[in-house]
């Protein structure tokens, strides 16, 4: 088999993580591997084709790398035969226009989530890339990090027995602005950006539950924004009027429940920044990003509780490491071979945008959960 260069153009690659993650750490770096091996011999290479809103900016990445291709105009990109993939890691709001135009150009899609800004409209994205016949993609990074895939080694190993619940904590603080620069991009803040962190990390919760866990089948949140104002990047104030955190508890397939932390408004007191620890009836497990521990029943000490005398017991001693006994590579990256080889030899890939849909359906439905009050059941029949 010989090998097949793929051109990908990149829209939103000045951005933090489209320029880390996805251009520096993914696409060039499997360029400079060599491309991606095919089962049978040959590879795929992708050839990046950068795309930005500012000339000096996506000009001086495309310099910086040594990336020939770059342009303002998408339409004109998107016009170009030789550019075979689309890639979108704009701001949310700007996502479903230029997704759409790809589509109408024939483009295969690979997207950033949330795909959409609404799950109506990524359900109709989802739709529209299906009845097409292009092959579409939604990045769903957390899944291919090395703690996450301990964690599926030990839930498809049947390490837990049956799953009683899954408890993840997420968040850090983020900084006002004020007296020191936010770290993250003030649009995060503003519900007319798409903002808040609802729409930002439950679709991330929501691919985690359903790939590893199972379906979610009810959800109650409270929402909340703890600092209502802030400063943006010219440190002029503004107010903030998106969720800075939520407090879910999710209802799943099997009976297990899930209760989920997410805030930019919280100091760390983890190993990790997000923590997922699952408990079962044989077995429990703490999972970060990079690192799981576990305690199974036969090693599972006595605990009593006596608020009357000092608890010397070093609980987190009584955990054991799950060792790699692998190599891991970069999460975003593995996820974009998966991709490439998916285009080269149609092998199944099963983070389509239907996926991302249901993502965002779970975040609405947080979203009015919390706006009402109210419990909301999820049925997945109908969905794509």
């Amino acid at each position: 088999m010989t090998d097949r260069v793929v051109g990908v153009a990149m829209n939103g690659v000045t951005g933090r993580m489209g320029y880390r993650q996805h251009l520096l750490r993914s696409v060039l770096a499997i360029r400079e591997d060599g491309g991606v091996r095919l089962p049978g011999g040959g590879r795929v290479l992708p050839e990046p084709y950068l795309v930005g809103r500012s000339a000096e900016r996506v000009g001086e990445v495309a310099r910086r790398h040594g990336v020939e291709r770059w342009s303002t105009d998408l339409d004109a990109v998107l016009g170009d035969p030789g550019v075979e993939v689309y890639f979108d890691a704009q701001i949310t709001s700007a996502r479903e226009a230029a997704v759409r135009s790809a589509l109408a150009a024939g483009k295969h899609l690979y997207a950033e989530k949330p795909v959409a800004s609404t799950h109506a409209a990524a359900r109709d994205l989802a739709k529209l890339a299906q009845a097409s016949g292009v092959s579409n993609g939604v990045v769903q990074d957390k899944l291919f990090l090395p703690g996450l895939l301990k964690l599926r080694r030990l839930v498809d190993s049947g390490y837990f027995g049956r799953i009683l619940s899954v408890r993840g904590e997420f968040g850090y603080w983020v900084f006002e602005g004020d007296w020191q620069p936010g770290q993250r991009p003030s649009w995060n803040y503003r519900a007319e950006d798409g903002g808040g962190i609802v729409l930002d990390m439950f679709p991330h919760w929501h691919y985690i539950l359903e790939n590893l866990f199972g379906r979610v089948r009810a959800v109650t949140v409270r929402t909340a924004t703890h600092i209502p104002e802030r400063r943006d990047e010219n440190g002029e104030p503004y107010t903030a009027t998106a969720d800075d955190a939520a407090y879910g508890v999710f209802e799943l397939d099997g009976g297990a429940v899930a209760q989920f932390n997410s805030s930019w408004a919280v100091r760390v007191d983890r190993d990790e920044l997000v923590e997922f620890q699952v408990d079962g009836t044989h077995g429990s497990a703490v999972a970060g990003l990079r690192e799981c521990r576990v305690q199974h029943r036969t090693a599972t000490p006595k605990a009593v509780w006596d608020p009357d005398a000092p608890d010397l017991a070093d609980y987190r001693s009584q955990w054991q490491r799950v060792p790699d006994n692998q190599e891991f590579p970069n999460g975003f990256r593995a996820q974009w071979e998966l991709f490439l080889r998916h285009l080269a030899t149609g092998e199944p890939f099963g983070f389509d945008f239907a996926s991302g849909a249901r993502g965002l359906r779970f975040a609405e439905a947080g979203l009015h959960s919390a706006a009402t009050g109210t419990r909301v059941e999820l049925d997945w029949e109908d969905e794509a």
